[in-house]
């Protein structure tokens, strides 16, 4: 376990740099807006966490390089493809002036990039009709773009309490990690548990103080690292099931489906408007309920903000478990991922109509 132990110790160092440091670039990487529709911080905190995560994978694939691990070479170029969308997201955090298309096209370029490099491309699914499709490789390779680009925005997309897209990224890479050794794929094993190690750095700043944001570079480069070891891990094993990632990833994936959805088909707006009507917001709002003292509203801001994540990690425990267990199945994943996506549409339904289950809903306390 050195990669993790040394990745935490690099991401939780140079996250407390950076913290420490905000007074002077503060007026940069801190966010200021704290009245959004997903605004639920109550001062300026710097989002450019995604940063220390960086520092200590590239440490990470460093010490790889320095005990002469045979996947050092993969690393590196995993390292290198991944360079234009953590570009594009951190430079949004600094300058607030990367429009969602310009990080998009970022985001493909990483995935072109991989394709390229790491031949990680999509070359099976299970799903009736699209391995048809996939044997022509000008469309095996815009499916990989695709789903690639899409976890990367996913992942930013849940990004919105303290907390809660770092800690179900760890969970689902640290199940690719499981996989990774089960098949004895020393690459896929290093780089997950590198970058588990780099988020776990983080997160002991981000949770339950929220200290740092990840940003909308450490999401984009963990939605990168997520979708690229994911498409790697089956392109490389073919005993492992392709519905695996699906389901491994089924929070995020569907979260951006169904906003997307809820947006364009339900509100006739765009789909890269933003809205206060998230799963994660809703439950904000209307689970996670108590009354402090009128002079402590910050404590009181910042502890509901983070009493909201713990309900959204088990609702990603609940696709990362099975997936786990039957990660070479596809019957039995199939069956998951749809009790998964029946599941959510259900609390969704529920919590929105003012009828969330009585089980959830946190009671006030003095």
């Amino acid at each position: 376990m050195p990669y993790f132990a040394s990745c935490f110790l690099v991401g939780l160092l140079a996250t407390l740099f950076i913290m420490r440091s905000s007074m002077r670039h503060g007026h940069l990487s801190a966010d200021h807006d704290l009245s959004g529709p997903q605004k639920f911080h109550s001062r300026p905190v710097p989002r450019v966490g995604g940063l220390g995560v960086m520092v200590a994978i590239v440490v990470g694939v460093g010490l790889a390089q320095v005990r002469g691990s045979p996947a050092a070479p993969s690393l590196w170029l995993l390292l290198a493809c991944s360079l234009p969308a953590f570009a594009a997201g951190i430079t949004e955090d600094v300058t607030k002036n990367v429009s969602p298309r310009r990080r998009l096209v970022a985001a493909v370029a990483s995935a072109s990039l991989a394709i390229w490099l790491l031949d990680a491309v999509i070359t099976k699914t299970d799903i009736p009709g699209v391995d048809q499709l996939i044997r022509w490789a000008p469309f095996s390779m815009l499916l990989t773009v695709f789903v690639i680009t899409g976890l990367a925005n996913a992942v930013n997309i849940i990004d919105g309490f303290n907390g809660l897209a770092s800690m179900c990224v760890m969970m689902m890479i640290l199940a690719l990690g499981y996989v990774a050794f089960q098949v004895g794929d020393t690459f896929i094993f290093t780089a997950s548990l590198i970058t588990a190690g780099a988020v776990l750095g983080f997160f002991v700043w981000n949770f339950p103080a929220g200290l740092i944001f990840l940003g909308d570079g450490g999401a984009y480069l963990l939605g990168f690292m997520l979708g690229e070891l994911s498409i790697l891990l089956i392109h490389r094993n073919p005993g492992v099931s392709p519905i695996f990632p699906l389901l491994l990833c089924a929070y995020p994936i569907f979260e951006t489906i169904f906003t997307m959805y809820r947006r364009k088909v339900v509100r006739g707006v765009a789909t890269a408007a933003p809205d206060g009507i998230h799963l994660h917001t809703l439950i904000h709002r209307r689970l996670v309920r108590w009354t402090l003292a009128a002079n402590l509203e910050r404590r009181r801001l910042t502890r509901r903000n983070s009493m909201t994540s713990p309900y959204l990690w088990l609702l990603c425990l609940t696709s990362v478990i099975p997936s786990v267990l039957w990660w070479n199945s596809t019957a039995v994943l199939s069956w998951f991922l749809l009790a998964f996506v029946i599941a959510y549409i259900w609390l969704y339904a529920r919590i929105v109509r003012f009828k969330t289950p009585r089980w959830m809903i946190f009671r006030r306390t003095r």
